[in-house]
């Protein structure tokens, strides 16, 4: 060997080994975080929706507590976002469910803030902040633990880990990162990119499921296979879906900059906690909080609500959703998403019923999902997830084409730093 030639690279396999155990460590971790977090807001939901108002003699979803109790809630996470040490990171209307890391100093503030959302009823999930927080403490550990190893490593492996913890499996993880690598392109087999992610992905989702025995599974009726008639059915939800999703993502950047106007954050969240007070007593107790459990409850016996009904709850989570994102609460649209979705598709099976529900449901989830995270995998797979049946999956293939047409290069519900929409 000259001197001017280089000793050959570690195969791929060699270089991916040392990998086994920070992934298995990041993916499990990962997922107790996300229990610690759900545990810790639903003691203190318990508190706020049952304990507080059972002691003081008030209907547990009144208007009044409703008002009161999101209210309240708005100021507490201004005060948050305002005084506690890492103030909550970045402004949440300029974040994606997986971004760069964040200083490990933002972490306990963002958490906060997140409980406090969860357990106040705010129409947000915990996917970004919990994602978020992740991927700070691996990144500032890992980077100690390892010396020398990327950031974006450790990102990726504790983005995969909260994400399968999220869904239950780690299918979910692999496919976000599939969109992102896609979208950064670099030399190297896909599948050692995505080796380490998927231990973490599968250790996130493993624990969770051993733990908490989390599903997705909404019971929606048989759907025993597809008919011609099916087909334009599934083409016309789902684009109406996308359409309901749009019509928030075009209202985002316009809401943001309202509740900018008021120049201070206890006051944005406060007024924001208040118009969420509003609009859950006008939707009532269902629209409320991030909506996993509350669409079982809808799945569980639709005929209990009228189209109208149905209508009602889509246009209040949808309102929601949107005022709780721009005004600066902590917390991701993935779970409300659902919800939006769920309310549409019965609501369409309600008023034209030739339309299978769990059709209805999973393409209006599949269209709704595609405007708000513009992530064609995700959506796809959360949709199908929801009927575990695969003769919905021909369909839904079908379906995300026109859903996708509506949605792809306009804006997203998400913001520059000077307040205008990604593309």
């Amino acid at each position: 060997m000259t001197t001017t030639e280089h000793a050959p690279a570690a195969t791929p396999a060699r270089a991916l080994l040392p990998l086994i155990v920070p992934a298995f460590v990041v993916g499990i971790a990962s997922s107790l975080l996300l229990l610690g977090l759900t545990e810790l807001s639903d003691q203190l939901k318990d508190v706020l929706w049952e304990v507080l108002p059972d002691a003081l003699g008030i209907g547990r979803y009144s208007v009044l507590w409703v008002i009161t109790v999101l209210t309240a809630t708005g100021l507490a996470v201004g005060l948050v976002v305002w005084k506690v040490y890492g103030h909550a990171g970045p402004d949440p209307a300029t974040m994606g469910l997986v971004d760069p890391p964040l200083p490990a100093r933002v972490v306990p503030s963002l958490l906060l803030a997140a409980i406090l959302g969860l357990a106040g009823g705010v129409s947000l999930g915990p996917e970004n902040p919990i994602t978020a927080a992740n991927i700070a403490l691996a990144a500032w550990l890992g980077g100690r633990a390892m010396r020398g190893t990327d950031a974006d490593l450790w990102a990726a492996l504790a983005a995969a880990g909260t994400v399968g913890a999220l869904f239950g499996t780690p299918v979910a993880a692999a496919l976000i990162l599939t969109e992102a690598l896609a979208a950064r392109p670099a030399p190297g087999a896909l599948w050692n990119k995505l080796f380490a992610p998927l231990i973490a992905g599968g250790a996130g989702a493993l624990t969770t499921v051993l733990i908490a025995h989390p599903t997705f599974d909404l019971a929606l009726p048989a759907f025993s296979g597809s008919r011609w008639g099916d087909v334009p059915a599934a083409l016309v939800v789902s684009s109406l879906g996308a359409l309901v999703g749009m019509a928030a993502v075009y209202a985002f950047p316009y809401l943001h900059a309202a509740f900018k106007r008021l120049g201070h954050p206890v006051l944005a969240l406060t007024a924001g906690g208040l118009v969420l007070g509003l609009l859950g007593a006008l939707g009532g107790q269902l629209t409320l909080f991030k909506g996993l459990s509350e669409v079982k409850t809808l799945a569980a016996d639709p005929s209990g609500w009228s189209s109208g009904q149905f209508a009602l709850m889509t246009v209040v989570k949808v309102a929601a959703l949107t005022v709780a994102a721009a005004c600066g609460f902590r917390g991701g649209r993935i779970f409300p998403s659902i919800f939006v979705g769920v309310a549409l598709g019965l609501g369409v099976s309600a008023l034209v019923p030739e339309v299978h529900p769990t059709l209805a449901v999973v393409c209006s989830v599949l269209g709704v999902l595609l405007a708000v995270t513009r992530q064609g995998w995700l959506s796809l797979f959360t949709a199908a997830i929801l009927a575990a049946d695969p003769h919905v999956l021909p369909l839904l293939c079908v379906a995300l084409l026109p859903a996708w047409l509506l949605v792809t290069g306009r804006p997203q519900m998400q913001l520059h730093d000077d307040g205008t929409p990604l593309r």
